[in-house]
């Protein structure tokens, strides 16, 4: 199925859940879509960053709201010039829902990753980089599955290759995961 015109795609999981993988070859099948890594934004936090972790602090917090405000507002610009925003980020929590309500623009479609933790932590170990210093995957999948708000489409797409999961993303989103929150 083709895409039925620009929309926002907001696609989330655990790390080493396959976002940026999936992001990047979903934006390359589309034909004016732009790859958001919001990712990017905490990045671009040279002095006094703080990272997220189990117990984070209120300025990490505080920084990671900023960088999905961020984002949001990237995705909705791109969405404005006519393009589908495809938008990756890890997203657990109220942090999902706060993220969309920032989010103006519709179509407003959530795709969540959610492989098994078996999966991502086979992934994890074939990754050049290791994304689990301070998070253990079963403690980030259970905060995925029990605190994660189910909305959108949630996808299990523990033995789907980036392909197939872009091949499902194309032919469920515009009419599964659509939001209106």
């Amino acid at each position: 199925m083709n895409a039925p015109g620009p929309a926002i795609v907001l696609l989330t999981g655990i790390q080493a859940a396959g976002k940026s993988t999936v992001a990047q070859a979903l934006a390359e099948r589309l034909p004016r879509s732009v790859h958001v890594r919001g990712d990017v934004f905490r990045r671009m936090v040279i002095g006094g960053r703080e990272e997220m972790s189990a117990e984070p602090s209120q300025e990490a917090v505080r920084q990671l709201r900023l960088r999905l405000q961020l984002t949001a507002r990237t995705a909705d610009a791109y969405f404005d010039a006519g393009f589908t925003a495809v938008v990756q980020d890890v997203l657990l929590g109220e942090h999902l829902a706060e993220t969309v309500a920032q989010i103006r623009n519709r179509p407003l479609l959530v795709v969540v990753l959610a492989p098994t933790p078996e999966a991502v932590a086979e992934r994890e170990a074939g990754r050049g980089k290791n994304a689990y210093d301070h998070w253990a995957v079963q403690q980030l999948d259970a905060v995925l599955r029990e605190q994660t708000p189910r909305i959108g489409l949630w996808l299990d797409t523990s033995d789907q290759t980036p392909e197939q999961t872009v091949d499902e993303i194309l032919r469920r989103a515009w009419t599964e995961a659509s939001v209106e929150i």
